[in-house]
C-alpha cells in the first residue's frame, strides 16, 4: 500500500528551442523526448519555438530534457531563462571612452547577451538572463564603475524583439539575395528571348555572383542542414541544402569540362532567393497570428500612484506589491487587481467582458487592473500583482491555447517525421530512372533538384497551429477562453448542448415574491425562522430568502446544529425549535403533511417560482417562493443553438412544474429536472452513453463535477473560480449568446484547418510526382514550395475577418 510520501509528483517544464526550421524538426524532438525515461508527454510548438514537457523529476532531470534536445542540434532553455531586455538611465558619461567601458565591463558579466551604451541619449540597452544576471546586478556594475545608473522601464520578454531581430535578418538576407540573382534570371530571360549579353552569360561572371548566395546567404541552410543530420534526422534545410548544391556543382563540373549551355547557376540562387521570400513572407504572416497576444499584453498599465504614510508616489507597476493602496483618478489605468477601500466609480471593463456598459464600483468591491475608471477617484488595496492577475492569467491562458495541438494535428505531425527521407528517397530513385531511360545526366539532376526543392513540410507543420493560434486570438478579444486545440476541435463536433438553469439560464440572482401563511405563524415570523435557517447558505435562492429576512426583522441570530441536506433543503435548530426548509421531498421525508400546501404549490411552480416549505417542530407553517428571472438573450441564444442542430436540454434540480415554466420562456423543449447536485454528473454520462458529444455549460462549485464529466465544460464567467478552473473554455461575458460564438468560431477554426492541411497534403501529392516526371523545372518548384507555406498562413489569417456578432 502507497504512502502519502510514495506519491509521485510529475512537473512542467516549459521550455525555449531555437533552431527549428520545419514541423519535421518539431517531431524529432518530440520524438526523441518520448522516448526518455520518465517523460509522460511531450509537446512541441513550430511557431511559438516552445516545449512542454510532462516529466517525472524522480526519474529525469531539467539537465537531462535540455541536454536531449541539444544533442539533436537544437538550443534550449527553460522558460525562466529566456532573454529579456532591460533599459538603464546611465548619467554621468563624459565622452565615448565611457560608454566604451561601460560595455565592456557588462559584456564581461555572466547572464549579459549583449549590451549597447548610447553615447548621445545616456542610455544603456541590455539584454541578459534575469535567473543569472538581475537588473539590479547590471545597475550596481554600472554604479562600481562611478556612474549613477537607474532602470527606466519595464523587464519585457526578448520575444518579440527576437521575432523582429529575425524578421529583419531575413529581410537583408533577402534583399542581398535578390540584387545578386537578378542578373542571373535576367541573363536567363534574354537567353530564352535569342538575346546575348556577354557579361550577362559569362560563366564566371555568373560563378562569382551565385557562391555568396550559395554558400553566405544559404549558410543557414547548410548549418540547419548539418545540424540535424548529425544528431540523426532532418528537415526542410537538408532538402534546400542538397538541392541547390546539386545544382550548382552540376553547373561548376559543366563549366569545367567546357559545356556553357548547361549551367544552372541561376537555378540555385534563384532557388534560395525564393525560399528566403517564402520564409521572411511567412515570418511577417506568423508575427500577425501572435497579434492578440501583444494586443493583450499592450493593456498592462505602466505605472501606479500608490499612498504611502498620506503621500502620494508615481512607482513602475513590478514594484508594486500586495498590500499598498492605490489612488486611481477619473479616466486612469487600474494597473493591478485589488479591493476597493474608499470612494465609489464607474469602470469600464469592456476588456474582461466585452460589455460596454461602465460597472458600478463600491468599497468591497473586486477591481482588475488594466481596466479603466471611468468617473469617481477611489483608492484600492492590492490584492494580485504580478502573473497572479487577471490579465496576466488570461494571457497565459491565450499562450498556452495557442501552444498547444488539435487532435487533427496527429496527422501532419506522422507525416512529417518521415516526410524528409521519403522525398530524399524519392529524389533518388527519379535521377537513376531519367538516367537509365536515356534522358540523358542533365535531365536527371534537373528532375532530382526539383523533386528535392517542391517537397515542403513546413506547410504541413503550419496548418494547424497557426489557425489555432488565430482562433484562439479572436475568442480571447471577444471574452472567450479556450484552453487549447483540442478543444477546439471537440467543440466543432458537439450535438448536445446541456444548460444548468440556476446562474446560467436565470440570472442567479432570485427575489423573494411571495409569503403564505399556512399555519399559526404571521409573515414576518416565517420569514424571519427561513433567514436564521438560511444565515450560513451559499444557495443563490437561501442569500434571496436572508436578505429579505435581514429587511424584514434586521440582524439575525446564528442557528444551531446547521445541516444542509443537498437536493432537499436545510435542517436547524434555533431557541430550542427544529426549523425546516426545503421542498417538498424534504417534507416527505420528515414525514410532513403536504396537503393545505399544494393548491398553492401548482400555482407558484406554474408560474416558473421556487417553492420553499418552512416547517417548525414538524408543523408546516409556510411556504417562501423565490423566482429568479431569466438572462437576457437567453431565448434568442438556445434558439441559434438549435439552428445549428445541436440538441438543448436543461438541467435543475427544481420540480418538473417549475423547470418547465422556465424552459417554456427559453424555447427548452428536453428538461432534466429534479436533479441532486450529486447526479449532475451522473445525467451527463447518461447522455454521452446515447454516443451524444455533450457540452455542460454551468457557474456554481455544484457544476464542476458535470462539467468535467461533460465532454467539453463551458464556464460562465460571472461564476465561481471552481467552475471556470473545471471548465475547458470559460465566458468572460454572462451573456449567452457567446456560447453560439464559440462554436461557431470553432467550427469556422475547423473548417480553416482542414482546408490548410487539404491544401498541404494536395500540393505535396500533386507537386512531388509532376516533378519527378519532369514537367517542372527547379526554379518553378521552388518558388510552388516557397507559395504553399505562405499560403496555408495566409489562409489562417483570413480567420481575422470572422464576425464575432450576435
Amino acid at each position: 500500500m502507497d504512502t502519502p510520501g510514495d506519491e509521485i509528483m510529475n512537473e512542467i517544464a516549459e521550455l525555449k528551442i531555437t533552431g527549428m526550421s520545419c514541423a519535421a524538426c518539431a517531431a524529432r524532438i518530440e520524438n526523441r523526448l518520448s522516448t526518455v525515461e520518465g517523460i509522460n508527454s511531450a509537446t512541441v510548438n513550430l511557431l511559438t519555438n516552445k516545449a512542454s514537457v510532462d516529466y517525472d523529476p524522480s526519474l529525469v532531470n531539467l539537465d537531462s530534457l535540455l541536454d536531449n534536445i541539444e544533442k539533436l542540434g537544437f538550443s534550449a532553455q527553460t522558460e525562466e531563462g529566456v532573454s529579456k531586455t532591460t533599459k538603464i538611465d546611465i548619467t554621468g558619461m563624459s565622452c565615448a571612452a565611457c560608454a566604451a567601458r561601460i560595455e565592456k565591463k557588462l559584456q564581461s558579466m555572466d547572464g549579459i547577451n549583449h549590451a549597447a551604451v548610447n553615447l548621445v541619449t545616456n542610455k544603456a540597452v541590455v539584454d541578459h538572463n534575469p535567473s543569472l544576471t538581475s537588473t539590479e546586478d547590471i545597475a550596481a556594475a554600472i554604479e562600481d564603475l562611478g556612474y549613477s545608473a537607474q532602470k527606466i522601464s519595464l523587464e519585457t520578454p526578448a520575444l518579440a524583439d527576437t521575432e523582429t531581430s529575425e524578421t529583419q535578418n531575413l529581410r537583408l538576407l533577402l534583399i542581398a539575395s535578390i540584387i545578386l540573382s537578378s542578373p542571373l534570371i535576367l541573363g536567363m530571360i534574354l537567353m530564352l528571348l535569342g538575346l546575348e549579353v556577354r557579361v550577362l552569360h559569362d560563366p564566371y561572371v555568373q560563378l562569382i555572383l551565385v557562391t555568396p548566395v550559395q554558400f553566405l546567404i544559404g549558410y543557414r541552410f547548410y548549418k540547419n542542414a548539418f545540424l540535424a543530420l548529425r544528431s540523426g534526422g532532418s528537415n526542410m534545410d537538408v532538402l534546400v541544402a542538397m538541392g541547390t548544391t546539386a545544382a550548382y556543382l552540376f553547373s561548376v563540373y559543366n563549366m569545367i569540362i567546357g559545356d556553357y549551355h548547361n549551367l544552372y547557376f541561376e537555378t540555385s540562387a534563384f532557388i534560395i532567393t525564393l525560399i528566403l521570400t517564402g520564409k521572411y513572407m511567412e515570418a511577417v504572416a506568423k508575427s500577425k497570428t501572435t497579434a492578440s497576444i501583444r494586443a493583450l499584453s499592450g493593456l498592462q498599465a505602466k505605472t501606479a500612484r500608490i499612498v504611502k504614510d498620506g503621500t502620494e508616489l508615481d512607482i513602475l507597476v513590478e514594484e508594486v506589491q500586495i498590500g499598498d493602496i492605490i489612488l486611481i483618478r477619473p479616466g486612469e489605468k487600474i494597473p493591478v487587481d485589488g479591493e476597493l477601500i474608499e470612494g465609489k466609480s464607474l469602470v469600464d471593463e469592456s476588456m474582461l467582458t466585452g460589455e460596454s456598459l461602465p460597472v458600478e464600483k463600491m468599497p468591497g468591491d473586486p477591481v482588475v487592473g488594466s481596466t479603466i475608471n471611468k468617473s469617481g477617484s477611489f483608492k484600492f488595496k492590492t490584492t494580485r500583482v504580478g502573473k497572479d492577475t487577471v490579465l496576466a492569467q488570461i494571457i497565459k491562458m491565450v499562450e498556452d491555447a495557442q501552444g498547444s495541438k488539435a487532435p487533427i494535428q496527429k496527422i501532419a505531425d506522422r507525416v512529417s517525421g518521415i516526410f524528409v527521407p521519403t522525398i530524399i528517397s524519392i529524389a533518388f530513385l527519379t535521377f537513376l530512372l531519367q538516367y537509365w531511360l536515356g534522358d540523358g545526366l542533365t535531365a536527371a539532376v534537373t528532375a532530382a533538384v526539383a523533386v528535392l526543392v517542391i517537397a515542403c513540410p513546413c506547410a504541413l507543420g503550419l496548418a494547424t497551429p497557426t489557425a489555432i493560434m488565430v482562433g484562439t486570438g479572436i475568442g480571447a478579444e471577444n471574452g472567450i477562453f479556450i484552453k487549447g486545440g483540442e478543444y477546439l476541435e471537440i467543440a466543432y463536433q458537439i450535438d448536445t448542448l446541456v444548460l444548468d438553469k440556476t446562474g446560467t439560464i436565470t440570472r442567479g440572482k432570485p427575489e423573494v415574491t411571495d409569503i403564505i401563511v399556512l399555519g399559526t405563524m404571521s409573515e414576518r415570523e416565517i420569514i424571519h425562522m427561513a433567514g436564521i435557517a438560511e444565515k450560513r447558505s451559499e444557495h443563490p435562492l437561501g442569500e434571496a430568502i436572508y436578505n429579505k429576512a435581514k429587511d424584514e426583522v434586521g440582524e439575525l441570530p446564528d442557528a444551531e446544529n446547521f445541516e444542509a441536506l443537498p437536493g432537499l433543503g436545510l435542517n436547524v435548530d434555533w431557541n430550542e425549535m427544529n426549523i425546516l426548509l426545503g421542498n417538498r421531498r424534504l417534507m416527505k421525508y420528515q414525514d410532513i403533511d403536504l396537503s393545505s400546501s399544494e393548491s398553492f404549490l401548482d400555482v407558484l411552480e406554474e408560474d416558473g417560482k421556487t417553492a420553499m416549505l418552512l416547517a417548525v417542530n414538524h408543523n408546516l407553517e409556510g411556504i417562501i417562493a423565490v423566482a429568479d428571472t431569466v438572462r437576457e438573450n437567453a431565448a434568442a441564444a438556445i434558439k441559434e443553438i438549435k439552428s445549428m442542430g445541436i440538441e438543448v436540454y436543461m438541467l435543475t434540480g427544481d420540480n418538473q412544474r417549475t423547470a418547465r415554466a422556465i424552459s417554456r420562456q427559453v424555447e427548452i423543449d428536453q428538461v432534466i429536472a429534479e436533479v441532486l447536485p450529486g447526479d449532475k454528473a451522473a445525467k451527463i454520462l447518461d447522455l454521452k452513453k446515447q454516443g451524444k458529444t455533450v457540452a455542460m455549460v454551468g457557474d456554481g462549485i455544484n457544476d464542476a463535477p458535470a462539467l468535467a464529466a461533460a465532454d467539453i465544460g463551458i464556464a460562465v464567467g460571472t461564476g465561481t473560480d471552481v467552475a471556470m478552473e473545471t471548465a475547458q473554455i470559460t465566458l468572460m461575458r454572462s451573456d449567452l449568446r457567446s456560447i453560439p460564438l464559440a462554436i461557431r468560431l470553432s467550427r469556422t477554426t475547423m473548417k480553416h484547418i482542414k482546408q490548410n492541411l487539404f491544401w498541404a497534403f494536395f500540393y505535396n501529392i500533386i507537386g512531388v510526382p509532376f516533378a519527378a516526371l519532369g514537367f517542372l523545372s527547379p526554379v518553378i518548384a521552388a518558388g510552388a514550395m516557397s507559395l504553399s507555406s505562405v499560403s496555408v498562413v495566409s489562409n489562417s489569417l483570413r480567420l481575422r475577418s470572422f464576425k464575432a456578432t450576435y
